[in-house]
């Protein structure tokens, strides 16, 4: 998962949905045989602001006389188009029209050396500006997002502080924003899907220059924002099962002492495990119990990060456990209480659909959460990504698979199938067995950190670039699952964060390693190798998880485990179809879920907690039940980035 938009996404967007769909099946029959043998957004509103009364509208056709009479014709469109982005969001507050149009006809700076000048300056300013924010709420999250010990009340408060959330008013007060709008283009959508493609570098650039101004969002309403997303990411980092502490229907424990698993991925990679162990399927249908259990919120709250109690998943009834296998975390308790999570899960989605509404009247062009994702933070329209989705669910290629699937596995197919791993390499491999081997390369963060040159030298970098990235990405222990947090200026670094246990990382903590390794590696040539680092980052999130599959589907190979040959390559796309598939599924539940969302803004959790189950068992019932043959299935719905990441998911299956 990455947390740190461009020129690929507008290639992305150009390719069309009929060639992407056509290369996703021709794929996926070729392995079938090798294994059976707009929201267009206008960018002059989009700060909020509104036009003005009449002597604004005056001065600024003034101001425009002026500086054409001044500046000649050859910058007539340049000074049309600035001054009315700086008229559409000057508020009373920033001064009078006469004010107004004195700033306008002295900060406009014609084309040539002195344009260059300010743009250099700005590119800078904005670079460490930029960059030391990340640096110091990276610094202000630690007790938060690492495992460096019991986590104290006081670092939700320093964690929920953002140190960037001044920074569009404090641009706006000193008129910095301004000479930025006044100087550079405001694009919209359309303009940079048209046209973008004739673009030059500099030109993206000086877009993007213009972007970073083109809300003004109120610091107290970015300070709520990110503190509804810290509380949302500790509850999430603190979802554990201890899985030596369910038992089945007869008191008996299928797990192994000592397994702390995080709730989603954890889970989800366990139950993934099974497919190679010979008592597999039993656990696997406990996990997909516990899953359910979380999703309808029928699980007990004193069980979650909690080893003092023993938990029958399919009675739902809780016990003290006699058996001490892990130390409890503070607060844990040994009375074997009952009463159900009481929609925790569905309180924290809610903290972040209200407070990121809070943003809404300050994008009247993007007035949704959802809108600024696609057509903001994506830069592809909803529709098309919907589209995308629903072409690899509805391929009959999903059957022919699924009836692959169930052929391998000899038996029916069951819901948590949608996590099938026999087309991988891994699953000829017991877990165990390379739990043991990771843990012993990598028995801490540091060494996982010493191997970097190594492991990017066998993915296939040169030693000199292998170097380089290695120097540029630092290894942290994760409280959560994991993570990728780039860095915003050169001279920081990018941190990969992954579960590091008492005894070293085991496979799982591994395999996301290599995961945000890619997104690190992306993040450093992303920063430290371009020209403009107002270009810095990929186009979307999608792209960076796509570079971070590439890397995570080496992982066996690296541990010198795997090689590569025609059949591999063959289930290897197999594997890609099948799990795109499954998360295509997870994208569209959560597209659902914040249309719901929008619709009933007056929701209570336990409201949205039954909307959740209902969506995801009719996305199950129309994508999936036909191939599986069990209806109103909640699986879906158990994807962690829903409650901690405001619609994450659609970069997973576009990725």
């Amino acid at each position: 998962m990455n947390e740190s938009s461009g020129v690929l996404a507008i290639a992305f967007r150009f390719a069309p949905l009929g060639a992407l769909a056509s290369a996703i099946g021709l794929a996926v029959l070729m392995a079938l045989g090798t294994a059976v043998g707009g929201g267009e957004a206008n960018a002059a509103g989009r700060a909020g602001g509104s036009a003005g009364p009449g002597d604004m509208q005056e001065a600024a056709a003034a101001a425009k006389q002026a500086l054409k009479a001044k500046h000649g014709e050859k910058s007539a469109a340049r000074i049309d188009r600035g001054v009315e982005q700086v008229r559409r969001i000057w508020r009373p507050e920033d001064g009078d029209a006469a004010g107004f149009g004195e700033f306008v006809e002295a900060e406009f700076i014609p084309a040539g050396e002195a344009l260059d000048a300010a743009f250099e300056r700005f590119e800078f300013a904005l670079e460490r500006i930029a960059g030391y924010s990340v640096s110091l709420s990276r610094d202000l999250q630690q007790g938060v997002d690492l495992d460096l010990g019991p986590m104290l009340p006081i670092d939700l408060r320093l964690a929920g502080y953002d140190p960037s959330a001044h920074f569009t008013d404090d641009f706006f007060r000193n008129k910095l924003a301004f000479v930025a709008l006044l100087n550079f283009p405001l694009t919209t959508l359309r303009e940079r899907l048209d046209r973008g493609m004739k673009w030059s570098r500099r030109e993206w650039a000086e877009t993007r220059l213009a972007q970073r101004f083109s809300a003004r969002v109120p610091a107290e309403v970015s300070q709520q924002i990110t503190a509804a997303a810290v509380q949302a990411e500790s509850y999430i980092n603190g979802y554990n099962i201890y899985m030596h502490h369910l038992l089945d229907e007869k008191g008996r424990r299928p797990f192994p002492a000592g397994l702390r698993l995080i709730t989603h991925w954890g889970l989800r990679d366990e139950l993934k495990a099974g497919y190679s162990d010979p008592e597999g399927i039993a656990k696997q249908r406990m996990i997909q119990t516990v899953m359910d259990r979380i999703v309808r919120q029928e699980i007990p709250a004193a069980v979650v990060n909690n080893p003092l109690l023993d938990w029958a998943a399919v009675s739902n009834a809780v016990t003290a456990s006699p058996v001490k296998d892990l130390a409890a975390p503070p607060g844990s308790t040994a009375e074997p209480r009952g009463a159900r999570e009481a929609d925790e899960r569905y309180r924290r989605w809610l903290a972040n659909f209200t407070a990121g509404r809070l943003a809404d009247p300050y994008f009247p062009d993007d007035p949704t959460i959802p809108d600024r994702r696609f057509n903001v933070d994506r830069e592809i329209p909803e529709s098309e990504v919907r589209a995308l989705l629903e072409s690899v669910l509805l391929s009959p290629l999903g059957g022919r698979a699924g009836s692959l699937v169930a052929k391998r596995l000899g038996r029916p197919l069951e819901p948590f199938d949608i996590w099938y791993s026999g087309f991988k390499p891994r699953a000829s491999y017991q877990e165990a067995n390379l739990d043991a081997r990771t843990r012993e390369r990598y028995p801490t963060p540091a060494a996982y950190a010493a191997d970097i040159p190594r492991l990017l030298r066998e993915i296939g970098f040169s030693p000199d670039r292998a170097h380089f990235l290695a120097e540029h990405i630092e290894v942290d222990p994760s409280r959560g699952a994991g993570h990728a947090m780039g860095a915003a200026r050169r001279d920081d670094k990018a941190h990969l964060r992954t579960r590091v246990g008492a005894g070293g990382m085991d496979y799982k903590g591994y395999n996301i390693a290599v995961h945000e390794m890619g997104h690190n590696v992306e993040q450093v040539f992303s920063l430290n190798t371009i020209d403009h680092t107002l270009l810095q980052g990929v186009p979307g999130t999608a792209f960076t998880e796509a570079l971070a599959f590439v890397f995570q589907a080496r992982d066996l190979q690296l541990l010198g485990l795997a090689g590569q040959d025609p059949r591999s390559e063959a289930l290897r796309a197999l594997e890609d179809f099948w799990a795109t598939r499954e998360i295509a599924g997870v994208a569209l539940l959560d597209m659902e879920v914040w249309k719901w969302l929008y619709a009933h803004p007056e929701a209570t959790p336990a409201q949205l907690r039954d909307a959740v189950v209902a969506t995801s068992g009719e996305v199950w019932n129309r994508h999936y039940a036909p191939i599986f043959g069990t209806r109103d299935v909640t699986l879906l719905a158990v994807y962690s980035h829903m409650i901690n990441r405001a619609l994450y998911t659609p970069d997973y299956p576009l990725g």
